[in-house]
């Protein structure tokens, strides 16, 4: 079957649209619409917001100037008020500083008058024992009641901490448990020392100073070691009026004396004793007796 010849396929010659523009014009819309529908609600509410109200750089500075003007009103009160006190509060510290110095000055004055009193009652005592048994005597119980001075040969003993006592630390023995046993010198160490000396024949003691009596009392209050309620601070300085070397040779084969030793040797308590050729102590305060009473009445045969 013969049929028609084909023709060649006719070629438009309109041109083309360019790819180049359609490119562009999807640029120009995605940029001219960057954000969602959502997202340009969103900001055009908040900018509608702030435009309400005042804008908000000023605010900020508003805000900033308020706080600082604050600031200096609080200063500013507070310098006021410092200097409104400042003579009050000096004439207040004066006022304590002048009544410290009065009450110093009246406390000395009693000190003084005790001291006086207390030489007037030492003085009728021995004055009362001349009359009864002879001045001899007056004097031997003035000296073994701790009513007058004395001074002879003797012995001095200091009895000190440990040294890891006061260096503080976690090897310091007044934080360990077993506070009584360790390097701090207790009341009951010094009663034994006192005990031992007036046994290996001391006539009269004294503790930093503090005469013993008849009546004496070393305790403990809290850290403190007080003779007669009177708190001592360590080093203790002890001092004896007897027969020196002897005293010192008895006191140190004691059981007290080897108590002592023993105390340095397991605890590190610092001791040291030397034998003094005059040894000073002054007179204690004046023993009232409120129980003993004389007796009068003469033994039977």
């Amino acid at each position: 079957m013969c049929g028609m010849p084909q023709q060649p396929p006719v070629r438009s010659s309109a041109p083309r649209p360019s790819r180049p523009d359609a490119s562009m014009s999807l640029l120009t819309n995605v940029m001219d619409h960057s954000l969602d529908d959502g997202y340009a609600e969103a900001a055009a509410r908040k900018k509608a917001e702030d435009d309400g109200g005042m804008p908000k750089t000023v605010r900020a500075k508003l805000g900033l100037a308020a706080g600082l003007v604050l600031a200096a009103l609080v200063v500013t009160v507070g310098a006021a008020n410092a200097r409104i006190a400042a003579p009050v509060v000096a004439k207040e510290r004066q006022e304590l500083i002048d009544r410290i110095e009065h009450e110093t000055t009246a406390a000395d004055k009693l000190e003084s008058s005790v001291d006086t009193l207390r030489a007037d009652v030492s003085a009728r005592q021995r004055e009362a024992l001349k009359k009864s048994g002879g001045g001899e005597q007056a004097d031997l119980v003035s000296i073994l009641s701790g009513a007058t001075d004395v001074h002879g040969p003797g012995v001095k003993l200091v009895v000190n901490d440990a040294k890891e006592a006061s260096t503080g630390g976690d090897g310091d023995p007044r934080e360990t448990s077993g506070f009584s046993d360790t390097g701090r010198v207790r009341d009951r160490d010094m009663q034994r020392v006192v005990n031992g000396l007036w046994e290996s024949g001391a006539e009269a003691i004294a503790i930093n100073g503090q005469r013993l009596t008849a009546l004496s009392a070393i305790r403990a209050a809290g850290d403190a070691i007080l003779v007669d309620n009177k708190p001592l601070v360590p080093p203790y300085t002890v001092l004896a009026v007897g027969d020196g070397k002897r005293l010192s040779t008895r006191f140190q084969n004691s059981a007290d004396g080897l108590y002592l030793h023993a105390l340095q040797d397991n605890f590190g308590i610092r001791t040291g004793i030397s034998v003094e050729d005059d040894v000073r102590l002054s007179a204690a305060p004046s023993v009232i007796v409120r129980t003993a009473q004389p007796s009068t009445e003469k033994g039977t045969s």
